[in-house]
């Protein structure tokens, strides 16, 4: 195209659109990752989204334990982190077990459909051992839903830290379970 087809001040607007527009377009990700560090915890993770919080009484180990969550919706999956302090050490395992078995059964995963890998955690405890487990089920209202949630301890502290989506993509998957750690000597 030539100067003449377009007057000087829409050549001055389009270059101001072509200039500015991917500019403001990089501004707003989808996924705007940033470190959080949960209260009471040594933990830090990073999540696509400012997160939301809330607390309440859940039945880990047989015992009403409070829950302490974060959680936050980016890219069309959620994002979510639950962590408790269980009263007795020595059931950290079963509980972590009893609240994967919650999990799958409430997105109604195919029972032995999930695949369950170690997962390194820096700072978490050696037993029970961190463990990523990746299932396929259903919402509530019917919809395929897939998950990957990462189960880890350290001290008396359990951890849950899930993405729950249509389809999870393993760039998100890796950058937000990479970033799990837990300072050495961390509260509980």
């Amino acid at each position: 195209m030539t100067a003449a087809v377009f007057p000087p001040m829409t050549r001055l607007t389009l270059l101001f659109a072509a200039v500015l527009l991917p500019a403001l377009t990089a501004c707003s990700p989808t996924f705007n990752w940033r470190e959080v560090r949960p209260d009471n915890t040594g933990l830090s993770l990073l999540l696509p989204c400012n997160p939301d919080q809330a607390q309440r009484s859940v039945p880990l180990g047989g015992q009403p334990t409070e829950l302490a969550m974060l959680g936050c919706d980016a890219g069309d999956a959620t994002f979510a982190l639950g962590v408790a302090t269980v009263n007795d050490a020595s059931q950290v395992g079963a509980v972590l077990a009893g609240w994967q078995t919650a999990t799958l059964t409430h997105i109604k995963a195919k029972a032995g459909a999930e695949q369950a890998t170690l997962l390194k955690v820096p700072g978490a405890a050696l037993q029970p051992q961190a463990v990523r487990v990746r299932a396929t089920g259903q919402r509530a209202d019917g919809s395929a839903v897939q998950s990957q949630a990462a189960y880890f301890a350290q001290g008396r502290q359990v951890f849950q830290a899930v993405i729950y989506a249509d389809q999870i993509t393993p760039e998100v998957a890796e950058t937000f379970f990479s970033s799990l750690k837990l300072a050495a000597g961390s509260p509980r």
